[in-house]
């Protein structure tokens, strides 16, 4: 098979669009193929003409500060996340302040011994046999927020992979977020300018079915609303989510023949992908500006930037904070996210405004919400949850799933990357460049 016919790149994701900007500006021409009707992936911003802000679907926040981010975002552009940490606990609403125990658990894991998830790290770590109710507390919270963060669940996660994530995070001066003025948009755009300079071809709504390969040589196979389509290339990059490569029988995955070498199949096995649903709330003014602590009724919710509960639905939400705005999000993750996934729109803002009303004590907010927006990424056809995190004794897995198999199939995508920070943009922009420069070597041989 000619090496001058285009590779194709499945998934125009910001892993697909960072290889395809990278493979062109080699000199090397591409065709994307995307099953949506649009670009980006997981990154979805919408804009909300009621109050000229961004509104992420998707990712929205840049976890510190990432090379692969920084280096291409207009820095201008870009503000830090800010505010005060609010809890509301037993009906008492206060600023956080047990952060420190969660905190002193999170850095009792160690990497060192062998490997458990985080539940039985707890257990084992904390057992806690007289039944200390502030260290219960700070256990359910320290699961509260690895589940909450990483969209996992704490009796499958790896202690060993938390590890490496916080040690990436601290690399990167992760605790810090931003956001920028038009949300990742304004990321995506910059991979659309430097793909318009090069021979790179996207063609979305252009579902692949299956992959037919052999060493050099490789047909896949697809069809779009015009009918049937077959791509014939030597090489092909694969960024499809975590979920859709876990499975060849739901609606959205592909089917590879022959199936991938069984190394391949035993490292997505030790992979999960985490679930997590989000929305946003448009009300008519801030009126959680007024609203003050339980205890101490001259400190006001003004400058609240997150507010944290034990909810069983929307246990998280945040505000747009340096900005002022009249939006809030809230964040369901695992079970949360599970337990609201596949409701209609009217429930699932329902059981939003109905936790926020509980948390801040506020009544008739049905009366004061003026927009909400949210989107299923369990029940959508092409992603199957939010982000991948790493099970126990999985060591090594997402290296076997980032291998390139017979100078043929390349793989990138979040769940790809190797250093404890998939899950993020920067992992997926990091995953496609490497794989990129893997196809770029193995042209040159």
């Amino acid at each position: 098979m000619s090496k001058d016919k285009p590779l194709v790149i499945i998934g125009a994701g910001i892993a697909g669009l960072a290889a395809a900007a990278t493979l062109g500006q080699a000199g090397i021409p591409v065709v994307v193929l995307e099953a949506r009707n649009r670009i980006g992936g997981r990154i979805f911003t919408q804009r909300d003409a009621g109050c000229d802000a961004p509104i992420e679907l998707g990712a929205e926040f840049i976890h510190g500060l990432p090379s692969e981010i920084w280096e291409r975002i207009d820095k201008s552009r870009v503000e830090e996340v800010e505010g005060q940490s609010w809890c509301s606990f037993g009906r008492r609403l206060a600023p956080c302040d047990g952060f420190s125990q969660v905190d002193s658990i999170l850095d009792a894991m160690d990497d060192s011994t062998p490997d458990e998830s985080f539940m039985d790290f707890l257990e084992r770590k904390f057992p806690n046999p007289t039944h200390d109710a502030e260290l219960d507390a700070a256990k359910r919270r320290a699961a509260g927020y690895v589940s909450g963060f990483n969209a996992a669940d704490p009796n499958l996660v790896s202690v060993h992979w938390l590890v490496a994530e916080m040690r990436a995070e601290e690399r990167i001066q992760g605790h810090r977020a931003f956001r920028s003025s038009n949300g990742y948009a304004d990321l995506i755009d910059v991979f659309r300018r430097q793909i318009a300079h090069h021979d790179i071809k996207i063609q979305t709504g252009t579902i692949v079915k299956s992959i037919v390969w052999k060493p050099g040589a490789v047909q896949v196979n697809g069809y779009s609303q015009e009918g049937p389509s077959t791509f014939m290339t030597s090489q092909v990059l694969v960024t499809l989510p975590l979920s859709l490569l876990k499975t060849s029988q739901e609606p959205g995955a592909v089917e590879f023949i022959p199936p991938l070498p069984q190394e391949k199949i035993g490292a997505l096995e030790k992979l999960e992908m985490g679930q997590a649903m989000r929305i946003v709330l448009r009300f008519r003014d801030r009126f959680w500006d007024t609203i003050s602590a339980t205890d101490d009724k001259a400190a006001t919710l003004s400058d609240m930037g997150f507010l944290f509960s034990d909810d069983e639905s929307f246990p998280t939400w945040w505000t747009t904070m340096p900005r002022k705005l009249p939006l809030i999000t809230g964040w369901a993750p695992f079970r949360a996210g599970e337990r609201l996934s596949g409701l209609d729109e009217a429930a699932v803002v329902g059981q939003a405004l109905d936790t926020l009303s509980r948390l801040l004590g506020v009544q008739n907010l049905e009366g004061r919400i003026e927009a909400a927006y949210f989107h299923d990424w369990k029940t959508d056809t092409f992603s199957r949850g939010a982000y991948s995190y790493v099970k126990v004794g999985a060591d090594g897995a997402q290296a076997r799933l980032a291998a390139r198999v017979e100078n043929t199939l390349f793989f990138a995508g979040e769940a790809t990357e190797t250093s404890g920070q998939n899950g993020t943009v920067h992992a997926a922009i990091a995953s496609g460049y490497r794989a990129a420069q893997e196809i770029i070597n193995v042209r040159r041989l």
